[in-house]
């Protein structure tokens, strides 16, 4: 299994891409993915999957205008 696999699933079920959760966090998509190859710490981890969820509401608010 590849490292972070929680946080490629996270994306790919939310139906996101990777260079989408990258904007998100304000890094370049080459820098998450080279950040991704290691397993993250989990406030690192923690601090990915609440920017998802910010995503995640954004796009919601956006379907419901």
């Amino acid at each position: 299994m590849k490292a972070n696999q929680d946080i490629r699933n996270a994306v790919a079920a939310h139906g996101f891409k990777l260079w989408e959760l990258a904007e998100a966090l304000g890094v370049y998509d080459s820098n998450l993915s080279r950040k991704l190859r290691r397993e993250l710490p989990n406030d690192q981890k923690e601090h990915i999957f609440r920017v998802i969820d910010r995503m995640v509401e954004r796009r919601q608010m956006q379907e419901g205008e």
